[in-house]
């Protein structure tokens, strides 16, 4: 079993009982005490759950730090790709079009319709390279220092870049989703430039499987009352669509 299939599997546990127990999870996964012990310091590190003596606790809300792409990738990838199809399905032909980074962000530009003509703006080299060779599409790439993984492009340079920008819609990576903290990250240098695309875009809307729902990243980027809405993969808790829909936010949930 991969890592990030155990990794899954303990926060899913997790959510369904208080405390866990190392031996408990090593006859769940079919795997030793001592690699158990390694993957609750992994999640631990990224806020997942806490460790208690003999075992493990949910941590609800808190957030740590990011899983490595690769890992990020194999997680929850159907409902990524389904994400991802609901928002192309909202781009028209001519429009012009900002994809974010991220897991999620990918699947949007390898979905966008074949119908679709205009241009992409990016700052994400990954959604660059899909829609590279798309006959119709104009690719724009922010440049700025690159971030290994997600091959994320930031700092002033890409801020520079989405201010001269004045797309129809954007579609936002997310870090987590609160009714409260509103959209958060985990890097700082691509804050600045989530917030300079949500201000110039007609539509904004936040990609966030069910997984980053009352999740909170170090950083804020905006509140919900600055984006249009929310793609998800699972109708949001209560308190959260509340949030969305008190100020015309709306919540797209992929079919």
């Amino acid at each position: 079993m991969l890592a990030a299939e155990r990794h899954r599997r303990i926060s899913d546990e997790l959510q369904d009982r208080r405390i866990v127990r190392t031996e408990d999870f090593a006859k769940l996964l079919g795997v030793s005490v001592e690699t158990v012990r390694r993957d609750l310091v992994v999640l631990e590190r990224r806020g997942s759950l806490v460790r208690v003596h003999g075992g493990a606790t949910s941590a609800a809300g808190r957030v740590g730090e990011e899983a490595s792409y690769a890992e990020r990738s194999a997680s929850d990838h159907e409902a990524k790709v389904a994400i991802g199809r609901a928002a192309a399905d909202l781009v028209l032909p001519g429009q012009t079009v900002i994809i974010d980074v991220g897991t999620t962000a990918v699947e949007v530009a390898r979905t966008l319709p074949e119908s679709y003509h205009g241009i992409v703006a990016t700052c994400s080299l990954l959604a660059a390279t899909e829609l590279a060779g798309r006959p119709g599409i104009e690719v724009l790439v922010s440049g700025g220092r690159l971030r290994a993984g997600d091959l994320a492009c930031s700092n002033a340079q890409a801020v520079a870049f989405f201010s001269d920008i004045h797309a129809d819609v954007a579609f936002l990576g997310s870090g987590g989703v609160d009714a409260a903290a509103g959209l958060t990250d985990f890097h700082l240098d691509e804050v600045a430039s989530r917030r300079v695309i949500a201000a110039n875009t007609l539509r904004s809307y936040v990609l966030a499987d069910a997984g980053k729902f009352g999740r909170v990243a170090p950083h804020r980027v905006c509140g919900l009352d600055e984006v249009d809405g929310v793609i998800t993969n699972e109708a949001p808790p209560q308190t959260l669509r509340a949030a969305i829909e008190r100020t015309g936010g709306v919540v797209v949930v992929a079919g």
